[in-house]
């Protein structure tokens, strides 16, 4: 009998995968990771308002073990606390610094979830790891998952080919909802627990209270970048992102700005009004590359999680490097968020934006 190892997080998804392995025949056991020490907020301890926000590990590993003992299975614990904050955490922080908005879900995929913790399932006798993932490999090929809305190959896209060698993922063909539906049959506890959203280490507090932890505020002059008029004032350049509407401290009708860039060394926040062209680009330059195969001249790309698909076509490939050019125009393509790349349902690798054109021109918003 094959031994599975599953990232059991506390949450339904991961829990309904043991299931599903366990009853496809699998010796099946779980696996919880402990990712980020919540005390070192301390500012948020002891509030009760705020207790349900702060990453609460310790109720998702009860949530875990109750979860595991239904299902009848052994439940182990890792504390990666160190090697998150090495990895993960270090770079979050100095991708900000640099105006960037860097994406930690991708490198925790690649450094924790499907590097370090699959060395330790492999201590444990793994023969496969698998984990809550909404997605599929089939032939050695990274898939889109069958529920188009949950599919999470975007965030899988950076993970190495080789990591993903003995790796299950057996939720890809069911929907977020028949997952649901499965945790309510079997008596599962977290058959109704609500998703976790946002970053892990954030959770849905205060983004900007909880970067104050660790960069100093440094605010500066809001600018409009067609009247080049001081229309605001921001709280440092950390705290927004291109495309930014929401939470930009303006009022009145220079609400309906959105942030189109930044300027790092004059400190300015850069915003457009409405839907501005100044939001648009059609070309860019990507780094940090991850691929899984050749990519054809023209396929499709996503430049966030929640964004659409858009026609792109390759213009040059170094090692370091790719340039893609999408006639189409993109908005909101931003610094620092991954490129990642599809022919049809097959995810080919992804690389990171590095520089923003137009026009054969690179963008002004990051400097």
């Amino acid at each position: 009998m094959k031994k599975v190892i599953v990232g059991i997080s506390g949450g339904v998804d991961s829990a309904v995968a043991a299931y599903l392995l366990k009853e496809q025949g699998y010796d099946v056991e779980g696996l919880f990771m402990r990712n980020w020490d919540a005390t070192l907020n301390n500012d948020y301890l002891g509030n009760p308002t705020l207790n349900e926000n702060i990453c609460p590990q310790e109720q998702d590993y009860n949530d875990a073990k109750v979860a595991c003992e239904i299902l009848g299975i052994v439940l182990h614990r890792v504390d990666f606390i160190k090697e998150y904050w090495d990895y993960v955490f270090t770079y979050f922080l100095e991708e900000l610094k640099k105006g960037r908005t860097p994406n930690p879900d991708m490198l925790c995929n690649k450094f924790i979830k499907f590097d370090l913790f699959k060395k330790e399932a492999l201590k444990l006798g793994a023969d496969y790891i698998a984990t809550g993932h909404y997605a599929k490999i089939e032939n050695g090929s990274l898939l889109k998952a069958k529920d188009s809305n949950k599919d999470q190959t975007y965030f899988l896209a950076d993970v190495p080919k080789k990591q993903l060698q003995n790796v299950l993922f057996p939720l890809g063909d069911y929907t977020k909802i028949e997952v649901r539906i499965i945790a309510q049959n079997i008596g599962l506890n977290v058959a109704k627990k609500k998703d976790s959203t946002g970053i892990c280490f954030i959770g849905e507090r205060h983004y900007q209270e909880f970067i104050k932890n660790y960069l100093k505020p440094n605010p500066g002059d809001i600018v409009d970048v067609e009247t080049k008029k001081v229309i605001g004032k921001h709280t440092g350049l950390m705290n927004y992102t291109i495309g930014q509407r929401r939470n930009v401290g303006l009022s009145g009708d220079e609400k309906r700005h959105y942030v189109c860039g930044k300027d790092v060394f004059k400190n300015i926040l850069y915003v457009a009004f409405g839907d501005s062209k100044y939001l648009y680009s059609d070309a860019s330059l990507l780094d940090n590359i991850n691929l899984y195969d050749e990519l054809p001249k023209k396929l499709t790309a996503k430049f966030r999680y929640r964004g659409e698909e858009v026609p792109i076509e390759v213009v040059s490939v170094t090692d370091k490097e790719i340039k893609i050019s999408y006639p189409t125009l993109a908005k909101s393509v931003t610094p620092g968020q991954a490129c990642v790349f599809y022919d049809n349902d097959r995810c080919l690798g992804c690389g990171f934006i590095k520089e923003v054109y137009k026009d054969n021109k690179k963008l002004w918003y990051i400097s």
